[in-house]
């Protein structure tokens, strides 16, 4: 097999290159002369390369991605697919939340979430032109109300960030101008990569599966399963000849304390007063690892605090809430929140689908920007989104202790629901990763105290293991009940502010 020369792999990662190359080939994409041919087979091929935080699977993954653009497979964004020609194969790259699709465009990967893979856009016809335009399929368009100077603008954007419609958002236009709705795909696709696929449920298995003949599934096999899924990750039902595992962690990863730690958690014999020494050690050594004796709120604003009960975490919204001063019956300008869903009935499923193309699916992290223009619309900055502010209908629920019911401090009739995010639990946080990540180890260590396992294993290492590895470059391990005091305001003029937000419209949502 013809390895990548930009890099040396290591024998695992080589065995798994050959693994999937040979996959590949049955689908007719041979990597070793670029080759593009029909598929050989219409048998849907699945297979899986797992490993733990450091062994190496997003480098795989990067790598394949550049040796399959070189053969000429055209990835696939999901924002626009262009003219389909009869002989082309198609690549896309996909992770379950707009979070983890963001880890992988900063590595220089064309990630989008599963969501935005399954519903396609529909563009206006005039505006469609532009699209062809910027991709190289068709002559500069004449558009009315679009001047020379933003057309510029759009072909200036589209060179850096390969977005149609972060194109079009910099020529001044909003998403209702160009996209018209959106639809379920019904055209399959080729070839499928799934980051952090220890996140997916078995419908979204399916739903992938029927799209993607060809699937290659990345996953950390000691990661927390989906809370409502059966207690197994999908890439657990496959037979081992189609899971490759890596094995070693790489150089460039060896002096990580964080990951140092992390792997230490496979240890039978460590109990959890062991691991706190160790991590206190490694504070010692390294700066990129703290011993915390309190729960920084400046730092809740855009990483949330991670935690294990409900408990802790409605507890730690309402410390930092009134650490910022913010009033009881309304937001504040700045406040994190999670969006938990979409509130409308089926009959609106056109609206849903405008509200989960442009990020707002469950678990996305967003930043309240303020009240939008209509009565119970906020405006929002979805974080890791590639055109990230919108104006949406918002439902937003600060939840209370015990039975309480949780308090709305404003709420359209239907739209998109939001808890707090300035703490989320291990469980909602897998997918995601931070520049500086804090640890309520006060609830892995109750967790400890429960003596609770999950697939075999003591859940409160699971819990840290998950928690840990969300730090990409310092972890703050929190060992006391305290919280500190914010040294300013919230702000939001360090995020991203494109020409026009993209405003949903249409009824009440």
């Amino acid at each position: 097999m013809t390895l990548p020369t930009t890099m040396t792999l290591s024998d695992d990662q080589a065995e798994a290159w050959d693994a999937v190359s040979m996959a590949l080939r049955q689908s007719g994409v041979d990597l070793d002369d670029s080759l593009l041919m029909p598929p050989k087979s219409e048998t849907t091929s699945v297979m899986a390369v797992i490993g733990k935080a450091g062994s190496g699977k997003t480098l795989l993954l990067a790598e394949l991605y550049k040796a399959l653009e070189e053969a000429g497979v055209d990835v696939i964004s999901g924002d626009w697919e262009g003219k389909k020609r009869k002989d082309r194969r198609t690549l896309a790259i996909l992770a379950p939340t707009n979070k983890a699709a963001s880890v992988l465009r900063n590595r220089g990967v064309p990630a989008t979430t599963i969501h935005r893979i399954l519903y396609t856009p529909v563009y206006d016809p005039e505006y469609e032109k532009v699209a062809e335009w910027l991709a190289g399929q068709g002559d500069r368009p004449e558009i009315e109300g679009l001047t020379d100077q933003a057309l510029d603008r759009a072909f200036a954007s589209f060179e850096v960030n390969k977005s149609v419609p972060a194109a079009l958002a910099a020529a001044g236009l909003r998403g209702s101008d160009f996209i018209t709705g959106w639809k379920r795909r019904e055209d399959p696709l080729d070839i499928g990569f799934i980051d952090e696929s220890s996140m997916l449920d078995a419908k979204q298995f399916e739903d992938l599966q029927e799209i993607f003949p060809t699937l290659l599934l990345f996953g950390d096999p000691a990661q927390l399963p989906p809370v409502q899924s059966a207690g197994g990750m999908v890439f657990e039902t496959l037979p081992d000849t189609r899971v490759k595992t890596l094995e070693r962690v790489h150089r460039q990863d060896a002096d990580n304390p964080i990951l140092d730690l992390a792997h230490a958690l496979a240890d039978p014999t460590l109990e959890f007063h062991h691991f706190e020494d160790m991590v206190a050690q490694a504070a010692q050594r390294d700066e990129r690892v703290v011993m915390a004796q309190r729960v920084e709120s400046d730092l809740m604003a855009r990483s949330p605090v991670l935690v294990w009960t409900n408990k802790t975490r409605i507890r730690l919204i309402h410390a930092f809430r009134a650490a910022f001063n913010a009033p009881a019956d309304e937001l504040i300008e700045g406040e994190p929140l999670i969006c938990d869903g979409i509130e409308l009935p089926m009959k609106h499923r056109k609206k849903r689908l405008d509200l989960e193309a442009r990020g707002l699916i469950k678990g996305a992290q967003v930043i309240y920007l303020g009240p939008g223009r209509k009565p119970g619309f906020s405006r929002l900055h979805v974080m890791g989104a590639e055109q990230p502010q919108i104006s949406a209908a918002s439902i937003v629920k600060i939840e209370q202790d015990g039975d309480e019911e949780p308090f709305i401090p404003f709420a359209a009739r239907m739209g998109a629901t939001f808890l707090h995010g300035a703490a989320v639990t291990i469980h909602k946080a897998q997918g995601s990763q931070w520049d500086t990540v804090q640890v309520f180890a006060p609830d892995i260590a109750m967790a400890a105290r429960m003596g609770r396992t999950e697939a075999g294993q003591p859940l409160w290492k699971r819990l840290a293991y998950v928690a840990i590895t969300r730090a990409e470059t310092q972890l703050r391990w929190v060992v006391r009940n305290r919280l500190g005091k914010p040294t300013g305001t919230l702000r939001i003029d360090d995020l991203e502010v494109p020409v026009a937000p993209l405003e949903l419209t249409g009824g009440n949502v």
